[in-house]
């Protein structure tokens, strides 16, 4: 028997895998309110970008067919992205030559700021909303804001990320606790014009990355935007192009990550020289970095998943927050938006009367688990790879093509 509720399904968290959540649950017809803690969609800085593969078909699932067709509009370089004839290249940063490489067909690199806000394509976000707690009821779920306000709800999606306020309720502080990495990472925002950005372009347009045999730095390098996407190649202020530059190392190495920004932006120039440096253009490149450049240090961690409580089919996790990995695979984003269809079809089945909602969520968790767990591991084992270039082969986990769940994402429509 079909199942009705007048209470709506309560969303936390509007990033890119609350807002694919949210999608799915308007396309298949479910009344949803989704909360953000950040008063706006443009409050925090517009971030890098984001590697889209094997989740495809599932984002596809998900959103409405004028919507996804403007995915290929919004990648970091469009010209050359997702190109059937190139190939994503692993470079040693000592010499310049290629160790491994993947197809580009199989990769769409986007601009994370833009693909936020195309997920938030006729979504009502509730905006400035901070979720603090939540109770659960005979009939329901208690929501709780840092204003002082909440709002009831048939079911809590929490998507609220790897600090999950609602997953350290769930599960209690120290096992919601996350696994620090002996590893130190920066990132660099660059804004230059063409003549500082081509070395970085020349050996790839979109994404590359590599690693020194000798020092163990590793770089990722991103474009973010040319002058046909910012706009400055109609702009009287002259053209520039926008890149993330990535650099990590093993903390037993070469010490923790700096503080600050001026640090920072140092400890990369420092990188490109060390030991028997890096490769002429690749070094000139690095060291012509603008020293006010925008830059942060990140804290690795992680979480394998782990089984959590429901509360009587009432409460669940997604992405981040059910499993915080590293960037090193670049699955993160995809396994959350897979979450997110996955589960949407678990509640199609729970609201056609095919399941109770406790097994709904139950074998929505049993999936989750069963693919991220060792997702998580695997890029933990990724990023520990990065650094040492040598001992690194076709099988390393930071090269192997991500192939992981293509065949089960293409599996039916919301």
């Amino acid at each position: 028997m079909a199942v009705e509720d007048t209470k709506p399904i309560i969303v936390i968290g509007a990033g890119l895998v609350g807002l694919t959540l949210a999608q799915g649950l308007k396309k298949a017809g479910f009344d949803f309110r989704i909360y953000d803690r950040d008063n706006s969609i443009d409050e925090r800085p517009a971030g890098w970008g984001i590697t889209m593969d094997w989740a495809m078909p599932s984002l596809q699932a998900c959103l409405p067919p004028e919507v996804f067709a403007q995915i290929p509009s919004i990648q970091v370089n469009p010209k050359s992205g997702h190109k059937a004839d190139d190939r994503y290249r692993f470079l040693n940063l000592e010499t310049g030559e290629e160790k491994s490489s993947v197809p580009a067909s199989t990769l769409y690199r986007l601009n994370r700021k833009k693909f936020r806000h195309l997920l938030a394509t006729d979504i009502e976000v509730n905006w400035g909303r901070r979720c603090t707690g939540f109770d659960t009821t005979d009939d329901g779920v208690v929501v709780h804001f840092a204003d002082g306000t909440r709002i009831e709800g048939s079911l809590l999606l929490a998507v609220d990320g790897k600090n999950s306020t609602v997953k350290r309720q769930l599960i209690g502080e120290e096992s919601a606790r996350l696994n620090p990495l002996p590893v130190g990472f920066i990132g660099l925002t660059l804004k230059m014009p063409r003549e500082q950005m081509q070395p970085f372009l020349d050996i790839h347009p979109v994404i590359w990355q590599g690693c020194h045999p000798g020092t163990g730095y590793f770089v990722f390098f991103s474009a973010l935007s040319t002058p046909e996407t910012n706009g400055s190649a109609a702009a009287a202020g002259g053209e520039y192009y926008e890149g993330q530059f990535n650099m990590s190392w093993m903390v037993d190495r070469h010490g923790e990550t700096p503080r600050t920004a001026p640090e920072q932006i140092a400890k990369a120039k420092g990188a490109a020289v060390a030991g028997t440096g890096m490769f002429p253009t690749l070094r000139q490149a690095i060291l012509g970095i603008p020293d006010d450049s925008p830059a942060l240090g990140i804290k690795l961690e992680d979480w394998p998943t782990q089984r959590w409580p429901s509360r009587g089919g009432r409460v669940t996790l997604l992405g981040d927050a059910a499993h915080t990995m590293t960037m090193y695979r670049g699955e993160a984003a995809n396994h959350g938006i897979y979450d997110a269809v996955e589960l949407v079809r678990q509640l199609q089945q729970w609201r056609g009367g095919a399941k109770s909602r406790e097994e709904a969520l139950r074998d929505y968790q049993l999936e989750v688990a069963e693919r991220t767990y060792e997702a998580v591991l695997l890029s933990r084992y990724a990023c520990l790879e990065s650094h040492d270039l040598d001992n690194m082969s076709e099988e390393s986990n930071v090269l192997n093509v991500r192939i992981h769940s293509a065949e089960k994402s293409v599996r039916g429509h919301i």
